[in-house]
């Protein structure tokens, strides 16, 4: 979907939808997991699956640090730039983008960028883990609500993997690499209440 009237419904509030849409989708597919996780003990927390795979705690803290790493980025882009946005305003732009960490040819290896902080042999609780997502999140929730999705959609962010991406579609990606590295967590999950 592009920027635009859909059955005369104003374009602002469908694209202030659509981010209130993905925003409730990082927090519900983060709590769902958090959920999950009733229940794992420390040790299953760091406890690796297999020899060079990571850990329930080193995956949850691999997602913090993607959407930190690009958080200050998206700030800096809107505060920079917002003047551009707010004249371009009137362009068309995507909000949607295909999942393309499902794709096989994606390269799976560039996971090492975001190396976790922690470890086995430098655990945290789940609770911090929890809590450094939770507030991650809902700083990025407030960046995003109460902002036009006009100018959003018109401020670009490059990726070397996914091209030129605006700051609604980079919202997006980032719920689409959390959902991957969520369901790894689950099925650790699922084998330790086996």
């Amino acid at each position: 979907m592009q920027g635009g009237t859909l059955n005369n419904v104003p374009p602002i509030f469908i694209m202030s939808t659509i981010i209130s849409t993905y925003l409730d989708l990082l927090d519900s597919q983060r709590e769902t997991v958090f959920d999950a996780l009733s229940g794992i003990t420390d040790s299953q927390l760091w406890q690796r699956p297999a020899p060079n795979e990571w850990s329930i705690g080193e995956i949850l803290d691999h997602n913090y640090l993607l959407f930190a790493s690009t958080y200050p980025a998206v700030k800096w882009i809107w505060k920079l730039n917002g003047w551009y946005g707010r004249l371009r305003r009137n362009r068309q732009y995507s909000v949607q983008i295909e999942d393309l960490y499902r794709s096989p040819k994606f390269p799976q290896w560039v996971g090492f960028m975001w190396t976790p902080r922690y470890n086995p042999r430098k655990p945290v609780s789940l609770e911090m883990l929890k809590s450094e997502l939770r507030t991650l999140h809902e700083n990025v929730r407030q960046f995003y609500e109460g902002k036009d999705a006009d100018v959003l959609g018109n401020l670009y962010l490059y990726d070397p993997l996914f091209g030129w991406c605006n700051l609604i579609v980079t919202l997006r990606i980032g719920i689409y690499h959390d959902q991957l590295h969520f369901d790894d967590v689950l099925k650790q999950a699922v084998q330790f209440q086996k």
